[in-house]
């Protein structure tokens, strides 16, 4: 259940960086909604969904082009 719902928010966010990188017309919002949407039903533990979700929620700051 709690997968569930970190797969629902990531989701959500993942929703608003596709949107704010269609805009903005950037790669890398974009690239990484797209991952925060999809990586939840490959990703087994929690620890690696922590991992996972950490990096690519900083990857639109960290990476700038």
């Amino acid at each position: 259940m709690a997968k569930l719902f970190f797969g629902i928010v990531t989701g959500a966010v993942g929703f608003g960086y596709m949107i704010y990188g269609q805009r903005q017309k950037k790669l890398v919002p974009v690239v990484s909604g797209l991952l925060l949407c999809a990586y939840s039903y490959f990703v087994e533990s929690w620890w690696s969904l922590g991992i996972v979700a950490a990096a690519l929620l900083a990857a639109p700051f960290v990476i700038d082009f």
